[in-house]
């Protein structure tokens, strides 16, 4: 079984382009906070992702540097010669599936935590509210 499940922050902004074949293929680093951290280390991993077809153009579309997303999807390892002869081996996530864990406008903001639609009330319960009612015009796929 090969899959993987991260949740972190976009290190810049997607770089989206076109395969010889037409398909849309975006390239992404992924910050990953990790559970411990040690003095002198640092507390993320960064994580270099790929997504294709429409999911790498609402990614392109609707992403910015620092924008909190969760991401499903695969390790993929590949090795390619460089100009000096030298073999470089590559590990990158294949992202099937990508959740937007806030908006656009709220990314600009990297200590804003997500708010996944809901507001905070003093419900009886301490939940906050009911989750919105959307219209299917408010999503961009």
């Amino acid at each position: 079984m090969n899959r993987v499940v991260l949740i972190g922050r976009l290190t810049k902004d997607p770089e989206l382009r076109q395969s010889q074949g037409g398909k849309s293929i975006c390239s992404f680093t992924l910050a990953v906070d990790r559970r411990t951290k040690s003095e002198g280390q640092p507390s993320a991993d960064f994580i270099r992702c790929k997504a294709f077809g429409k999911t790498a153009d609402n990614l392109a579309k609707y992403m910015s540097k620092g924008s909190l997303i969760a991401i499903g999807g695969s390790i993929q390892t590949g090795s390619y010669t460089n100009q000096q002869g030298q073999k470089i081996y590559t590990t990158d996530v294949l992202a099937q599936e990508i959740v937007f864990l806030e908006s656009k406008k709220a990314s600009g903001s990297v200590q804003q935590q997500p708010s996944f639609g809901y507001q905070q009330s003093d419900s009886q319960y301490g939940f906050g509210d009911p989750a919105p009612k959307f219209d299917e015009g408010d999503f961009p796929f």
